[in-house]
């Protein structure tokens, strides 16, 4: 059921809502009067915890000045508690409301995939859905993890990383067997019986199994010794050796913890931040700090509480979760993550041995990171207070907007904006404007600019018409001079946007940096001293929203470079589209190609055949 009408705010409001509700589990919602979702939370029994609310007293600040904003509420029951737990994460995550706990930074973690759908098995980098036939290893903390861990493996191992294409294309080896990173397998160096044991070894190493496989490299290289084998002998000593570098760069690797996620969270200022190391096959994985947003004054339990939901709403738990601080429902929690793993999920905080030291590890980190993140924040706050005075503005600008461009005499053009803050850059907030226009003039950035402003501003102007929350720009940066910023400022103003500062930023003589002139609308032309850091912060805006452009009008241009006209035929996905070339070697080849040829192609079906002769023949 759902409640949300005009009402009282704050105790008188809330306690209009106890005649309706029953002792079931759920969720509520609390509005304020502009119908913006304030807090979200779940509950065991909604009249308990909405009578809470209701009294006077017995509130922290936190939540007294959020039950004074309230102006309705809203409901929705669920059958059991562990239900209400995971509506509770989700629309948190979806609604993002002001007094909740909210993990900003939720990205994909990389693995590593053994690819096992060639007879000569390929180890490589991998993100996203488990869909090719093969052993995953992971989660990695991050790239950097992964890279550095794949680079000892081939080391040791000696697999290939190349594509299958690459792999049937090599007539001699290549530059990895040269240096001893590859078997060169695809030119016969190696049988595939020596190759498959290689794997083998590999995903024993995965799998935690590294000792049993060094005894075995360690007598291998004494058999080839006693034999006078000696270059077999040292290729075997460099590989143990390599076995041993993988496992020092690892740094942690406990002996009785073969499986956990250790996270440790510190909080210094109403700030957070929350260290997770990953830990599988008794290897330290990597790890990654995240630094939530603390829902103006939550508590220990209750940030880490939100964190594990949270984290683990896109995520494989592992079988133990490893905390420095106790969470309000530990029980409660683990249910639902056995729920989403499939298997026993323990949470546990411990006092003593190994389990304990990696916490306390995990702690350090996190205490360090906090540390240097406010320091970071510190001087960002004072680069910003010092932009806004050099720029006439009112206060510091708590939302930069950077645009720009980039094309090819007009060809592939793409917009971007970056966006900067208190925090620095804000990538996540980054957004890609492919140029639509079909009556552009080839290179007419003025009209490049004004089509990705009006997308942006129209956008805005629809989703927050009433500016609510950091989602308005305080400050945009122009790159250009005077023409440019008259321009945006006409196009703010067809827009009814007037009141948002802007300034263009020209490179001055000889295009120099360091030479910036700066332009205000209806002003004039103002230069900053050579060593102001304010002129350093501006021009690693600007350079920062050119390679972000550079970056978006490559991957433009290369996907329109690989396109094929058999993206156009309906019905042909990647997979028909491999074996149509594959078959005919081209896609000109296809086009030509008759009608029964194109029925012998494996998978493509007699009507799908039609289909693309159909199509083909029309075109000519």
């Amino acid at each position: 059921m759902e409640r949300n009408q005009a009402r009282p705010t704050g105790h008188a409001c809330i306690a209009t809502y106890l005649g309706t509700l029953d002792n079931s589990p759920g969720v509520y919602r609390m509005l304020d009067a502009q119908a913006q979702v304030l807090y979200v939370g779940k509950a065991r029994n909604l009249k308990k915890r909405v009578a809470s609310y209701a009294k006077a007293t017995g509130h922290s600040a936190r939540i007294a000045r959020m039950i004074r904003e309230t102006a309705s509420m809203m409901f929705l029951t669920t059958q059991t508690e562990t239900e209400a737990l995971l509506l509770e994460q989700n629309l948190i995550k979806q609604l993002k409301p002001r007094y909740n706990v909210l993990l900003r930074d939720d990205k994909s973690f990389p693995n590593i995939l053994v690819a096992k759908d060639h007879r000569f098995a390929q180890i490589r980098k991998h993100r996203g859905a488990k869909t090719t036939k093969g052993g995953y290893y992971g989660p990695f903390a991050n790239a950097g993890a992964v890279n550095r861990t794949l680079n000892q493996l081939q080391k040791v191992f000696l697999l290939r990383n190349c594509s299958d294409a690459v792999f049937e294309s090599r007539t001699r080896p290549c530059l990895l067997y040269q240096i001893k990173r590859c078997s060169a397998p695809c030119v016969g160096k190696i049988s595939e019986a020596d190759y498959a044991r290689l794997v083998r070894d590999a995903e024993r190493f995965l799998q935690g199994k590294s000792t049993r496989i060094q005894e075995q490299l360690a007598a291998e290289m004494a058999e080839a010794s006693e034999a006078m084998e000696f270059e077999r002998a040292a290729a075997l000593r460099d590989r143990i050796r390599a076995l041993t570098q993988v496992q020092s760069a690892q740094g942690i690797n406990p002996r009785g913890v073969a499986e956990a996620d250790v996270i440790a969270l510190h909080m210094d200022g109403g700030q957070a931040c929350v260290q997770v190391f990953f830990i599988r096959a008794n290897q330290n994985w990597g790890n990654r700090d995240y630094y939530p947003r603390t829902g103006a004054g939550a508590d220990e339990a209750e940030v880490l509480q939100a964190f594990l939901g949270q984290f683990y709403d896109n995520k494989q738990p592992p079988r133990l979760v490893l905390l420095s601080h106790d969470i309000e429902d530990r029980a409660l929690m683990e249910g639902a993550l056995r729920e989403k793993a499939g298997h026993k999920v323990t949470i546990s905080i411990p006092q003593r041995g190994e389990k304990a030291e990696l916490v306390a590890g995990a702690a350090r980190n996190a205490r360090e990171s906090l540390g240097r993140k406010l320091s970071e924040t510190a001087a960002q706050g004072r680069l910003l207070a010092d932009l806004g005075r050099a720029f006439g503005l009112d206060a510091a600008p708590r939302r930069i907007e950077v645009y720009d461009n980039s094309h090819i005499q007009g060809s592939h053009a793409v917009g971007a904006m970056i966006v900067a803050g208190p925090e620095g850059f804000l990538k996540s907030q980054y957004r890609k404007f492919n140029i639509k226009g079909a009556d552009l003039t080839p290179g007419d950035d003025f009209a490049m600019m004004k089509e990705m402003l009006t997308r942006r501003f129209k956008r805005l102007l629809k989703e927050n018409p009433d500016r609510q929350g950091d989602a308005w720009p305080d400050l945009l940066l122009i790159d250009g001079g005077a023409g440019q910023v008259s321009a945006v400022a006409g196009i703010l103003a067809e827009l009814g946007v007037s009141d948002i500062a802007m300034v263009g930023v020209a490179k001055g003589i000889d295009r120099d940096a360091g030479k910036e002139e700066f332009h205000r609308p209806g002003g004039r032309p103002f230069a900053l001293r050579h060593n102001d850091p304010v002129l350093y912060f501006v021009q690693r805006l600007r350079d920062e929203a050119h390679r972000f452009a550079i970056g978006a009008h490559r991957q433009k241009r290369a996907r329109s470079l690989s396109a094929t006209p058999l993206d156009e035929v309906p019905g042909v996905g990647a997979t028909r589209k491999r074996a149509l070339l594959t078959h005919f070697g081209s896609a000109k080849a296809v086009s030509r190609a008759g009608l029964a040829d194109l029925k012998a192609v494996e998978g493509i079906s007699d009507s799908m055949a039609e289909t693309i002769y159909g199509f083909f023949h029309e075109k000519g």
